[in-house]
């Protein structure tokens, strides 16, 4: 596996060695060792998938107590995918990095705890897969609003809005927001 950092070094893509021929494809979507070995050397409790269609944004969300660290895919389907550092005391605060992640590129993004995290689906669905360093705890979950003039994250939208769940669209900007010391 590659790992290369982004703008914001915190943030990292992970390029898997694929092995393809006629039949298909092969690829390890996690190696501890391997990736340990690059720098990311974390321990995952949890895994989660999300389905969803062209136009829906989801996020900008983290946890205030018990931040997550998520290593995120796309397995069918592709997505804009965004990092937010929360991290008051980083000299990357309130700055986002945004990557492309598909089916075809098969990147993962490593999105580590102190980030407010979100995609939007550019395909006509795609199917979102992450793992987590801990586990969700709602009641500690907070929402970057996704438009924040402040973060002036460029979506890749084309002309309509985003589909947006309700805690979504009431997300707090940057200015109001619950952040990490």
């Amino acid at each position: 596996m590659r790992v290369q950092p982004t703008a914001i070094p915190d943030v990292m893509i992970v390029e898997p060695r694929v092995f393809g021929d006629a039949r298909g494809f092969f690829m390890e979507s996690w190696n501890r060792s391997a990736l340990a070995e690059a720098g990311l050397d974390v321990e995952f409790v949890q895994d989660n998938h999300s389905r969803s269609r062209r136009g829906v944004l989801r996020g900008l969300h983290y946890q205030i107590r018990n931040p997550q660290g998520k290593l995120v895919r796309v397995v069918a389907g592709e997505v804009f995918d965004v990092a937010v550092d929360m991290r008051a005391s980083s000299p990357t605060f309130g700055r986002w990095v945004g990557v492309t992640l598909s089916e075809e590129n098969k990147r993962m993004l490593w999105v580590p705890p102190g980030f407010a995290h979100g995609f939007l689906v550019l395909s006509p669905s795609a199917d979102f897969l992450y793992k987590t360093t801990d586990y969700y705890h709602p009641e500690h979950e907070r929402t970057l609003l996704w438009n924040d003039a402040e973060v002036g994250i460029t979506w890749p939208l084309e002309g309509a809005q985003p589909q947006l769940a309700a805690k979504d669209a009431a997300g707090v900007r940057l200015a109001d927001a619950e952040v990490y010391k």
